[in-house]
């Protein structure tokens, strides 16, 4: 689940949630701009930064193919996102060479993603 302390940030025109500003515990005052499921979208910056790469990636990043690790398969496992919610996302296979699933399989990951998921 994505934790209550991270700061939700809205598209302004619409407010679209876009991502997230997730406090730098080391470092107050700075936040790294993160995607609906915690992936990184940049450095760690100022509050006004953070935001505008949030503006600028938009929701781009969930059209786009990602590779998911897995625990039972030695190469990352192509992917496209199907839903995201602040406590699980699913994704889909699009690997023909993952033998364990068949293309369209669902896999139901918790949020915020660890390193687990990266893009293609």
């Amino acid at each position: 689940m994505i934790p209550p302390h991270w700061i939700r940030h809205h598209r302004h025109e619409d407010n679209e949630l876009l991502g997230y500003l997730r406090p730098v515990e080391s470092d107050p005052g700075r936040y790294v701009p993160v995607s609906l499921f915690g992936h990184p979208l940049g450095d760690p910056s100022e509050d006004a930064p953070a935001r505008r790469c949030l503006d600028r990636t938009g929701l781009d990043y969930l059209a786009q193919d990602w590779l998911l690790s897995l625990p039972d398969h030695p190469e990352p496992v192509a992917v496209q996102i199907v839903e995201v919610t602040p406590q699980q996302m699913r994704v889909q296979n699009i690997d023909y060479g993952y033998p364990r699933a068949n293309i369209g399989h669902i896999f139901v990951l918790d949020v915020p993603i660890a390193d687990q998921l990266r893009p293609r």
